[in-house]
């Protein structure tokens, strides 16, 4: 191929590269470039031909290239004033990635030369990656958008890395992902929705090439439309393939993305593509006695400008390719509340309302993780009816309970009831509260019950490092251990917690591995680890606890008492009330109950037209009699299953640490003489969705910042 430059010739519609009957044309974006210039490479890496994009359309600078086709490798240069401390990196000696480039030819490699200052005259093009253009798309693809109703987080290199059906280089990729086995797993749990962690391509963070550590997550991407080539080496063609297979498994596939941040840094940081391109436009500033500074909402050194309609085009367009093009079926954004800055959070900001209207976008299942680093960055709770969100106020209060805080028994009940003090609100629902007891940043499952502290020396910070309150427990023993019966407290403790996640109101989430006791030997920030620390070891899966999270599964969704997407009242209607708090001694609670703080015990009666049941949640070292209302009662799941549990005589014995569920039956018993006379006082008709035990107060932001880095990631 020769290219040849068409003067005049280009069209400033479409952004990035695009292919046409008369060769590519290339449209960018820049609002402070006094010239953008397009650079064509061969298959050797080397500069074949460098043309200056001659037309401009307000502030796209636009060209066409002749005599050139689908699989060109180019870059852009930027020229203009460089002044950093003005928000000004213009550099024609820095090669910087195309924003819309749907393909890159190789990962991402720190260097010191990416962030010379300009009058060094370095050229960066040996060490960038280039731009490839792609050919014909796909047909349109098909997206699963059914509602989901179990979450799995998995990460790609992570996940396949010792899968032992996932062989040689498939190892590490997407394509990995599409083994049968693979498959097979996750329809065995009854997963309806994989959450991939980012696959857009990433940088590693500034420190760790000291350290000699990899960022092994990917939240510090340099593209948004590009896929990592480390994890799609193929193309992006392993992706649509991806989704497709997953869409007819009965699965969505949605993709974790980062528009609040990208991996260019702080003023300091390299320069790859938006800083080089129009920093002021792309990234948020703030006027100092120095000059323009970058803002850190994001904890990572700049953050993303998205009310610049600038910025709020390359995310809608980002977001389109990958449901369109992709097959993805929605996304999780990472530190949402950014997409919602203007400086401050507003939930009606117009990238979010951008995202909700759009008619391809808003169809698509949205997930907002509803925190960020920055000035009033908690907003668990605001992001409207078409998001759901992350709540980690789940995690952190059912972890409180089982750890044994006091005074949490009405903060259970109000957790596995929907968390109805949060999002009942404004036509909301549970399912707008994704429910999870660990995910990537935290401990995984099996370390919250094997760890009091954090154990992240490996990241090379003293163990600075992570979050310091995990409300986690050790059983007696710090760590790995041959003490039986330490094993056995933890192994209750984790079919416990599970429990708990299946049997709550909102969608449950599963982090990839625990459903089979994953470690990751204490390390809480896992973020820097590329290796057997957040690979996921197959050989150990605990089979048993496999069988038993799908059977949690399977009984969630037989009875709708669990999955009815109606916030509970405990008011009657149709002469039953949708829930009933019970005490161990078999009468209702009171208030003194839910002021009690050594209460350890709880029952929950649901009840629908077609579903009577119960469940016991029972933290105690020790058995726990508990009675029962009027009829015939048999156990429909108990978590402890080396347990006996009998039911007779109207009562059934709670086994220690555990959960039960008792069914009624269709054979009424009359109950024994024995049995407490009703309460004298009044029962309590509403359950305690937010708890009455401690003042309400406004959660605390999640471990972060006062505590650098936030995430190191």
């Amino acid at each position: 191929m020769t290219p040849i430059f068409v003067p005049g010739g280009g069209r400033p519609e479409r952004l990035g590269a695009t292919l046409t009957a008369e060769g590519v044309n290339f449209a960018v974006y820049s609002e402070t470039a006094s010239a953008l210039f397009v650079s064509i490479y061969d298959e050797l890496d080397h500069e074949v031909a460098r043309f200056e994009l001659d037309g401009h359309d307000g502030h796209v600078h636009h060209g066409l290239v002749a005599g050139v086709g689908a699989g060109l490798r180019y870059g852009f240069r930027a020229d203009g004033e460089y002044a950093p401390q003005r928000g000004l990196y213009f550099d024609p000696h820095k090669l910087l990635v195309d924003p819309y480039a749907r393909s890159v030819d190789r990962a991402f490699v720190r260097s010191p030369r990416l962030r010379l200052p300009r009058d060094a005259g370095v050229d960066t093009a040996p060490l960038m990656p280039k731009a490839v253009v792609v050919g014909a798309t796909n047909a349109p693809a098909r997206a699963r958008t059914k509602a989901p109703t179990l979450f799995y987080e998995l990460n790609v290199r992570g996940f396949t890395m010792r899968h032992p059906s996932v062989q040689g280089p498939l190892r590490g990729t997407i394509a990995g992902l599409t083994t049968k086995r693979v498959i097979d797993h996750l329809t065995f749990l009854g997963v309806d929705c994989v959450e991939l962690m980012p696959v857009a391509a990433f940088i590693d963070d500034g420190h760790l090439p000291s350290l000699g550590l990899t960022n092994a997550w990917g939240y510090n991407p340099v593209t948004y439309f590009a896929l990592d080539p480390r994890l799609a080496p193929r193309g992006p063609q392993e992706l649509r393939t991806m989704t497709d297979l997953y869409r007819r498994a009965g699965i969505s596939v949605i993709l974790d993305v980062v528009y609040n941040h990208t991996g260019e840094g702080d003023a300091q940081g390299p320069i790859l593509s938006l800083k080089g391109l129009d920093a002021r436009t792309y990234y948020r500033h703030v006027e100092t006695e120095q000059g323009l500074e970058l803002v850190n909402d994001s904890g990572t050194g700049n953050t993303l400008r998205c009310d610049h309609p600038a910025t709020q085009r390359l995310v809608l367009e980002s977001l389109r390719y990958f449901v369109e093009d992709m097959g993805v079926s929605g996304f999780r954004f990472d530190l949402a509340p950014i997409l919602g800055r203007e400086p401050g959070f507003n939930p009606q900001a117009g990238l979010l309302d951008l995202i909700k209207a759009d008619p391809v976008v808003g169809k698509s299942i949205l997930v907002a993780e509803p925190w960020d680093p920055g000035p009033g960055g908690y907003q668990l709770g605001q992001f409207g009816k078409r998001f759901r969100e992350w709540n980690d106020t789940y995690r952190d209060d059912v972890r409180s309970f089982w750890r044994g805080d006091q005074g949490k028994i009405g903060a259970l009940a109000g957790k596995v009831s929907g968390s109805a003090e949060i999002f009942d609100f404004q036509g909301r629902k549970p399912s707008h509260g994704i429910n999870f007891l660990a995910v990537h940043d935290g401990f995984t499952l099996i370390d919250l019950v094997s760890y009091l502290d954090k154990h992240n020396e490996a990241n090379g910070e003293d163990n600075r490092d992570g979050h310091n309150g995990n409300h986690s427990w050790n059983c007696g023993t710090e760590g790995a251990t041959d003490d039986g019966a330490v094993n056995a407290q933890r192994r209750r403790d984790v079919r416990a917690l599970l429990a708990t996640l299946f049997l709550s109101r909102g969608l449950p989430l599963l982090q990839q591995g625990d459903e089979f006791g994953r470690t990751q030997h204490g390390n809480n920030n896992a973020y820097a680890q590329d290796n057997d620390i957040t690979w996921v070891d197959w050989e150990k899966a605990d089979g048993a606890l496999v069988d038993y999270v799908a059977a949690l599964n399977d009984f969630r969704q037989a009875h709708k008492a669990l999955t009815q997407d109606r916030f509970l009242t405990g008011h009657e209607k149709h002469g039953r009330r949708d829930v009933i708090w019970l005490h161990p001694d078999g009468r209702e609670m009171t208030y003194a109950d839910w002021n009690d703080p050594a209460a350890s015990v709880l029952g929950m009666r649901l009840q629908t037209e077609s579903d009577d049941l119960i469940v016991w949640f029972n933290r105690r070292m020790e058995p726990v009699l508990a009675r029962l209302p009027q009829g015939y009662w048999t156990v429909g799941m108990v978590s402890d299953d080396k347990a006996v549990l009998p039911v007779a005589d109207g009562a059934a014995t709670l086994p220690p640490r555990s959960v039960v569920v008792l069914v009624m039956g269709q054979i009424p018993v009359t109950p024994p003489e024995e049995m407490p006379p009703p309460p004298a006082e009044p029962p309590v008709t509403e359950p305690p969705n937010i708890p009455v035990t401690e003042p309400e107060e406004v959660p605390d932001l999640p471990e972060a910042p006062p505590e650098p880095p936030l995430r190191d990631r």
